[in-house]
């Protein structure tokens, strides 16, 4: 098996880089901590010598690896295409491969071209199904002349499946046997009116969305195994039944429109039911707001859930593992339970869609800009908890898809977005995402329609490293030892199912407002997190495994164990859920429910499970479990308490190390943070603290508080810090410099030079500024509608006479990242909020030289390319649109600020 994590010591060459010294307290890194990408291979119009020249771009930069994922072309390039898992196709992979291990770049592969998963081998008869029917009605004594047929004209070859017939009182009967090949109904009632309901296995005849050249044809039926391992043969035949050295296989969202059904339908859910749902097809496709209606459709979308698993995601990692890959899934869309889905695959993904707002000072979000839902962090959570719960080291997302409109994003929008995911459990980051583009193709290169565009022609690609590195070294403690959060919550998933509106029922991150926060379980886990709680979810079948040990829940060998168990208000819940409770509570662990739940769910053998469960919820007053509406007090009853941390608006997340606890802290706030706050795992008087901005580091004592230690946190708006506690300190690990009260300031009050470095579409003349301003103010159109880099050089004179002290170059306005030379010393960069360096150890007593080399967004450039009519944009299938969908034009769009603006000046700090 190829190995997932090739360790170097990342740390020690960025440790150099800052000038750390020898001494390195932080985790060592493999090219799993790097950020990976997903890799658009447009039209797999790729050669080898494109590929390896990109790859190395791709290296230098900061990634770890590479997601290949084929799709539609750009036009004009037909002859180059290569068909999909042709010989011709699997030499480019094999050489990405090879290139990669060189590289110290991974690379995982989507099994198919676009999504979801389908193809030319994709029979019709393995196509995703729909469920389709229709009603008659039959009286006694009147002659029935019309066919069992489906009314869709698109739908008559679907195979009758079931016929019932309902008479007036209700009573049902399956009369399938009484119809004839060609729809012909040989049967009559001998009195009354009756109401047939026929059911057929229609086709959603969905095909591919944005296929590759050789990768097109129907979905497939997700909920057949013999239709899965009839896809994967494909790949099968493809790779020699070799492994191809491939970390991963991928599967996307899942989007598989309309498919609710498969052709075993009714002998599975009997099988798995108890029941004939023939004779529940009215309460099925009922409109009705019953309770036999919801638990009829309860139970049908049980077993959705139940065969999406089985016969899709297990056999799939199971295919992937014979070939020494793991699988990376992300389950949310699919009509399946989130936990138990992303539970059984290697690596559970997540997935950011927009933006957020963060009350960051000077952050941009331009209401043009943003799509009309908002990421939530507690959906990125089903995809971690699954991680956690089951010992799994690697959560990971897909980030940043449509976070702006297209060649307006900066990378400082980028950072308090990733830091979301980061907070919600999140460790292995997927930029959405790079594209293969060749030389040929120019600028601005091919791209793909939902991406932040993160390729080599973008203006600030030369500053990615930031971000690169940043998310590095995040994840690079993320990543360590074992999650820490010490509550779970059952998550209710019957009470979601129990419902008569609709038949399926899909969890979608698009439509969270309907199925996940309106629901008490969402309620209680915003008041645990503002009450510093750090919480995972878990499911029915997740929670049947579990343990006690010492008091605490286990519920993996490889995981850290919980100090309780929260069951917010539940209306359904399993009588062996509900048993399953009692007795971890007997056994010593800590259970709080809210309230005690109603009654079990489903239709099948209804009475006697009823019964069951009602002598159960009776056992429940003696078991030791809690019930209690105030969760947050019931757990501090139990001396459970929430991290101070959060009181202070701080977002936050642990890893338990074998040496250590490291806490993740950000701020996300609109005011500064500068206080003393107990921290729950500190465990001795000293602490380690890392800037994960610039890779600083440096030890700082702790202080005793209410039994606690307490460690001084300082960051300003959109800053983050990384605290190790309860690991011992050695005497080569420099102190932490706080930063002080504020002494001084010296502006950077001389005249400035700006000079073009490169980018396009030509270069400007140089500038001489009295004032330091954005090179857009100039009203010549050369300076508006360049996209590319520029340097502002000045002088500032220093007296470093004076008492040591911190010296903190601080920017006003960067538009949009600026990497600083003092000296012509590289001080680091500026690429996210507040824009400050600290610079006393590159000053001299004396004039000292100061460079800013600044790289603005792409937008401008595209505008003048739209405005001008020049044509940059040829795709096959959805060609390039808009955040809305809409065909791109840019014409209209307003000149991007580009550039500084003041004031800047250096501020000395006195060091604490």
């Amino acid at each position: 098996m190829k190995k997932w994590l090739m360790v170097v010591g990342m740390w020690g060459i960025l440790g150099a880089q800052a000038g750390w010294g020898q001494t390195d307290p932080w985790p060592s890194v493999g090219n799993e901590a790097k950020p990976w990408a997903r890799w658009w291979w447009m039209g797999n119009a790729i050669n080898e010598q494109t590929i390896t020249q990109l790859m190395g771009e791709y290296a230098d930069v900061g990634f770890g690896g590479l997601e290949i994922a084929p799709i539609y072309g750009a036009k004009g390039y037909e002859q180059q295409y290569l068909p999909y898992l042709s010989p011709d196709w699997m030499a480019m992979l094999r050489h990405a491969v090879k290139r990669g291990d060189s590289l110290g770049l991974g690379i995982d592969l989507t099994v198919g071209t676009g999504w979801p998963f389908g193809g030319p081998q994709v029979r019709l008869e393995d196509a995703a199904t729909r469920v389709v029917y229709r009603t008659f009605e039959v009286q006694a004594g009147m002659p029935f002349t019309k066919k069992i047929v489906p009314e869709d004209p698109k739908q008559l070859s679907a195979p009758l499946l079931s016929l019932t017939a309902y008479d007036e009182r209700g009573h049902a009967k399956v009369i399938t046997n009484r119809v004839a090949a060609d729809g012909t109904l040989k049967w009559q009632p001998t009195n009354g009116r009756w109401t047939l309901y026929a059911v057929f296995e229609g086709k959603t005849f969905q095909r591919v969305k944005r296929a590759a050249p050789g990768g097109e044809g129907y979905t497939l039926n997700h909920f057949s195994r013999d239709a899965l391992n009839r896809y994967l043969s494909r790949f099968d035949s493809a790779f020699h039944r070799k492994p191809q050295g491939i970390r991963a296989f991928y599967n996307d969202s899942y989007e598989v429109y309309g498919a609710d059904w498969s052709a075993d339908f009714f002998t599975e859910f009997k099988k798995r039911r108890g029941y004939d749902l023939r004779l529940q097809v009215r309460e099925l496709f009922s409109g009705d707001t019953t309770a036999n209606t919801s638990r009829v459709k309860s139970d049908y979308r049980e077993t959705m859930a139940e065969l999406l698993l089985e016969q899709f995601t297990v056999p799939w990692t199971q295919w992937a593992h014979r070939y020494g890959s793991a699988t990376k899934n992300q389950a949310h869309g699919s009509p399946g339970n989130l936990l138990d889905l992303y539970a059984a695959v290697d690596i559970p993904e997540a997935e950011t869609f927009g933006s957020s707002f963060f009350p960051i000072p000077g952050l941009r979000r331009d209401s043009a800009d943003v799509r009309n839902v908002d990421p939530d962090p507690v959906m990125m959570k089903f995809a971690s908890s699954a991680a956690n719960v089951t010992g799994k080291r690697l959560a990971s997302s897909e980030t940043f898809t449509w976070l702006t409109e297209h060649f307006k994003t900066s990378l400082a929008q980028c950072k308090p977005e990733v830091e979301q995911c980061f907070l919600a459990g999140i460790n292995h980051v997927f930029y959405h995402g790079v594209t293969y583009s060749p030389e040929e193709a120019g600028w601005p290169g091919w791209l793909f329609y939902a991406s932040v565009n993160f390729v080599p022609n973008n203006s600030w690609w030369p500053h990615l490293d930031g971000l690169n590195g940043y998310i590095t070294r995040v994840q690079s403690v993320l990543q360590s030892g074992k999650s820490d959060n010490e509550l779970l919550m059952y998550w209710p998933v019957y009470d979601n199912w129990d419902d008569a509106d609709g038949r399926m029922m899909t969890f979608t991150v698009h439509h969270i407002d309907r199925w996940l926060q309106p629901t008490p379980f969402y309620e209680n886990l915003q008041l645990l997190h503002r009450h510093g709680y750090a919480v995972d979810f878990i499911s029915d079948n997740l929670l049947a495994a579990a343990t006690v040990s010492n008091g605490r829940i286990r519920t993996s060998p490889d995981g850290t164990p919980y100090k309780a168990l929260v069951v917010p208000v539940t209306r359904r819940m399993p009588e062996e859920t509900l048993r399953k409770l009692i007795n971890l509570a007997r056994q010593g662990a800590t259970i709080v429910l809210q309230a005690v739940p109603e009654d079990i769910p489903g239709l099948g053998n209804y009475t006697k499970r009823h019964t069951t469960f009602k002598k159960t919820v009776a056992a429940l007053p003696g078991s030791g479990a809690v019930i209690s509406p105030d969760v947050v007090s019931a757990l501090q009853t139990q001396d459970i308490h929430g991290e101070p941390l959060a009181a202070h608006g701080l977002g936050f997340i642990r890893r338990n190390a074998a040496d250590g606890t490291y806490y993740y802290v950000v701020n996300h706030q609109s005011n500064a943070v500068d206080a003393y706050i107990p921290l729950l795992a500190a465990g001795n008087g000293m602490a380690l603290m890392l800037d994960p901005q610039s890779g600083a580091f440096g030890k700082t004592p702790c202080v005793a508080m209410n039994g606690h230690y307490g460690v001084r946190i300082q960051l300003r708006p959109g800053e983050a810090v990384i605290v190790k506690v309860g690991a011992e300190t050695g005497g080569a690990v420099p102190d932490w410099d706080y930063l002080g009260q504020k002494l001084d300031e010296i502006p950077l009050a001389n005249p400035w030079q700006l000079e073009f470095e490169n980018g396009g579409p030509e270069l400007p003349k140089s500038l001489r500024m009295d004032t330091l301003q954005l090179w857009t103010r100039n009203p010549d159109e050369v300076y508006q509608t360049f996209s590319g880099m520029a340097s502002y050089s000045t002088t500032v004179t220093v007296d470093k006479t004076a008492d040591p002290a911190l010296y903190v170059l601080e920017l006003e306005k960067v538009h949009e990242s600026a990497r600083v030379y003092i000296n012509e010393q590289e001080a680091g960069l500026v690429w996210s909020l507040p824009y400050r360096l600290r610079i006393g150890h590159l000053l001299k007593p004396g004039e000292n030289s100061v460079r800013i080399e600044v790289a603005n967004l792409m937008a401008n450039r595209i505008r003048d390319m739209d405005r001008k009519g020049m044509e940059w944009r040829r795709y096959h299938e959805i060609n390039f649109v808009n955040i809305d969908y809409k065909p791109f034009d840019a014409a209209d769009w307003l000149i991007q600020p580009s550039g500084l603006a003041g004031p800047a000046r250096i501020i000395r700090y006195k060091s604490e």
